[in-house]
């Protein structure tokens, strides 16, 4: 891979040691250059009018997406945050009183609460999937649980927010096949830092964000539905005229695509800036690019671990590229105004983002660092210097 080339294509590589792609990482040229181009010509000519002319390459976002999952462009629906796509699917999702819902230790806090929620409003059954010695959610498990319980839904987040422990996402899809459960899957912090393959995986729902790992606008979002969950009929509560055309005084129809999903108003540059940013995945290829994160994140648990009372978090078999880490003895904000200081972007996860996994490590916060592939060794090694002087 041409680091060079891809860093002079990141205009804030020259201002920043990013290491902060978990969060929001920097946008290439490509899409910084579709939104800005988008947003003049409509501050100039008006929202409906370019909407109308570039109404093709709105389109194509449903393509580039697609290839992205290796599924179909009727599957997919935008939507303004991976949250946003996350709830549209859970809310589809015909829960009654006493249904089961079977999801792990590791998914994500939004999720959890969500969960939480529906156990609260709707008296359904909330159940957690035990772990693996090693890390991440126990198949065994999760199979003996559905035998045992019959759940309506199965939801997995693939790569938890607060760790670098990557799921296995594909085995569950299989349980979840073979039973005819519904399978959410929550593939927020893996999308473009791996391939993902929805035929493979095996689910009904997949959602994911821009501002991450693929390196595009912040408020923007989508959403895979299946042709299973389509034909079954699934809708978001509260679907618009996006969702449905009203064909008589009481009667809508639903729109037969995954763009049932969606709501009628969208911000377009946004949307232009998503397809600039996938297509740049698309073209560098997700391999090459799974290939460099994890060997910059490896070598980041590797220089952490060298650090005295320095705890690296990270568990699973296999890894990717967040890694956390907890210092003895020193106060969160002394690693951040560390990090300030040296100009170097990272991230501080609390028990608040998530409560078990931290409960169970016995830590109430943890350092993450989240290199991705237009980052250096050398970058990573400023970010030791700066992280080894700290008293």
């Amino acid at each position: 891979m041409d680091i060079q080339a891809f860093r002079n294509d990141t205009p804030g590589c020259a201002l920043h040691n990013h290491l902060n792609n978990a969060g929001a990482s920097l946008q290439p040229l490509p899409v910084i250059q579709a939104v800005q181009n988008y947003l003049t010509e409509e501050s100039l000519h008006g929202g409906y009018e370019m909407a109308a002319k570039y109404a093709p390459e709105i389109a194509g976002f449903y393509d580039s997406a697609a290839r992205l999952l290796h599924a179909k462009p009727h599957n997919i629906a935008y939507a303004t945050s991976a949250t946003d796509a996350y709830f549209r699917a859970l809310s589809s999702i015909p829960f009654e009183p006493g249904d089961v819902l079977l999801t792990t230790d590791d998914d994500y806090v939004s999720n959890q609460i969500a969960f939480l929620f529906l156990q609260k409003r709707f008296n359904i059954k909330l159940l957690r999937a035990a772990k693996l010695p090693e890390g991440g959610v126990d198949p065994q498990s999760v199979k003996e649980l559905m035998e045992a319980h019959q759940p309506k839904l199965v939801a997995v987040t693939h790569v938890p927010t607060n760790s670098g422990l990557v799921q296995d996402v594909e085995a569950i899809g299989q349980l979840c096949q073979e039973r005819d459960v519904w399978y959410l899957v929550d593939a927020c912090q893996s999308a473009g830092q791996m391939p993902l393959d929805v035929a493979k995986i095996g689910c009904d729902f997949l959602t994911t964000t821009m501002r991450k790992w693929l390196r595009g606008p912040r408020g923007a979002g989508f959403l895979y539905v299946s042709d299973l969950a389509l034909g079954a009929g699934f809708e978001p509560i509260f679907p618009d005229l996006a969702g449905g055309v009203w064909i008589a005084h009481d009667h809508y129809e639903k729109e037969k695509t995954a763009k049932r999903y969606e709501q009628w108003e969208k911000n377009y540059a946004l949307v232009l800036g998503t397809k600039a940013a996938i297509d740049y995945a698309n073209n560098l290829g997700l391999d090459a690019i799974e290939a460099a994160v994890t060997d910059l994140a490896d070598y980041a648990r590797h220089q952490l671990s060298s650090l005295p009372g320095v705890r690296v978090l990270d568990r699973g078999l296999r890894q990717c590229g967040i890694v956390t880490a907890h210092f003895e003895g020193i106060a969160p904000e002394a690693i951040k105004k560390a990090l300030e200081a040296a100009n170097i972007h990272a991230g501080i996860g609390t028990t608040a983002n998530a409560y078990i996994d931290f409960t169970e490590k016995e830590v109430t916060w943890a350092l993450r660092l989240s290199p991705h592939y237009f980052n250096t060794k050398t970058e990573i090694d400023m970010a030791i210097e700066a992280l080894s002087g700290i008293q």
